[in-house]
């Protein structure tokens, strides 16, 4: 259950960093109109699949709200309860 969202944390985090990176250099509007998206999507279902996950507790799900890394941090919650 933590490699979707693993991948949807990933997805978000690199599609942010694109459109920062844009939005700082040449911003190119083709760029912000298919990152924008990708990056909502992807911010939504690490939301989504931090609020289902059977490990996820109170925290990682508060967690999973922060843009951009949120969805990192609440894996990383996730994955250390499981052990324990």
């Amino acid at each position: 259950m933590n490699r979707p969202l693993r991948l949807a944390a990933a997805v978000e985090l690199l599609s942010l960093l694109v459109l920062l990176i844009n939005l700082a250099t040449v911003h190119v509007a083709p760029v912000a109109s298919l990152c924008g998206p990708v990056h909502g999507c992807a911010y939504l279902m690490v939301v989504i699949l931090t609020a289902w996950h059977p490990v996820a507790d109170r925290r990682a799900k508060l967690l999973a709200w922060i843009p951009g890394v949120g969805g990192l941090l609440a894996a990383r919650r996730s994955d250390r309860r499981k052990r324990d």
